[in-house]
């Protein structure tokens, strides 16, 4: 009982989605940290799916323990959720995952971070106009608009400041696609099996995938410490974690007024990269214009209106 009040109190329902949309906002300077704590170069293909390949089978892992202590039961899957699973483990692991680390190994993370907001706005389009599963209001019209000029702004700043090239933005941009696509079997499948149960695993399987392609094509991660161990850790538990926080809090409020937190995401992903990146990421005018119209453009999609 007072879980569910907390989570259903304003201050509540901030706190921890602030807390969610933090972690996964840390992840764009993690997995740039990571690069560098396991010698992995930007042209190391191999050892790049390898390095996300071993944080999402882990994080497959604790996020099955997490939600099977919640629910009190061990999760498992039955038979007709495998092909579920397959289907998510293609788009939401191994597409966005190797898309959106090969994008990060050629961008800043403060860049990727507001492009991958993109992914939000393709979701709501590919769900009204691909899946008609939801109207294409007058409000999700204009914020996707406002949206998609930060990420073309961010790509301009990209442009001007990297002689001539946007490889990494166009990557994550692939990423944010297969993300959107992810996102909406994700809400048709979890009409008949637990949403936790299928992420858990659809991580196992994409991450188990992406590490054995990527062993078997030479991919080596080196450069194993303290430090760097450690962090492969915390980014499968920012995973695990904040994925059961917005699950509990998707439990007990409407899914509306949770996903307007989300615009969190891309502001926390963007300055704790720009903090991280002292020298290869500086906050230009451009680049905060393009987190502003990213930023909007979300909480416009999300407004609703409480008469």
């Amino acid at each position: 009982m007072f879980m569910e009040k907390f989570f259903k109190k304003t201050l509540g329902l901030w706190l921890t989605a602030g807390l969610c949309c933090f972690l996964w906002g840390s992840a764009f300077p993690a997995i740039k940290t990571g690069y560098r704590l396991l010698n992995i170069s930007s042209s190391d293909t191999a050892s790049i799916i390898l390095f996300a390949g071993i944080r999402f089978t882990l994080a497959g892992i604790l996020t099955v323990v997490i939600f099977s202590l919640i629910n009190k039961r061990i999760l498992l899957p039955s038979k007709s959720s495998v092909k579920k699973i397959g289907v998510l483990s293609l788009f939401q692991t191994v597409l966005q995952y190797v898309f959106f680390y090969l994008g990060l190994a050629f961008t800043t993370g403060a860049r990727g971070s507001v492009i991958g907001a993109s992914g939000m706005f393709f979701a709501l389009l590919i769900s009204s106009l691909v899946f008609r599963l939801e109207k294409l209001r007058l409000n999700k019209i204009i914020g996707s608009l406002i949206g998609f000029a930060g990420v073309m702004l961010i790509s301009l700043d990209a442009f001007e400041n990297s002689g001539g090239g946007f490889k990494g933005e166009f990557f994550v941009l692939l990423s944010s696609l297969a993300y959107a696509f992810s996102s909406v079997f994700m809400s048709i499948y979890s009409k008949d099996d637990n949403p936790a149960m299928l992420s858990g695993y659809q991580f196992i399987l994409g991450g188990a995938v992406m590490s054995a392609f990527a062993f078997a094509f030479g991919g080596r991660l080196s450069g194993f410490t303290a430090a760097s161990v450690l962090l492969i850790i915390y980014m499968a538990l920012l995973s695990a974690v904040a994925y059961s926080l917005w699950s509990i809090l998707l439990k007990y409020n409407e899914v509306s007024r949770v996903a307007v937190c989300s615009v969190m995401t891309p502001v926390f992903g963007f300055f704790l990269s720009a903090l991280a990146e002292k020298n290869g990421s500086s906050i230009s005018l451009l680049s905060l214009a393009a987190l502003i119209l990213a930023a909007s453009g979300i909480f416009i999609v999300n407004y609703k209106r409480h008469e």
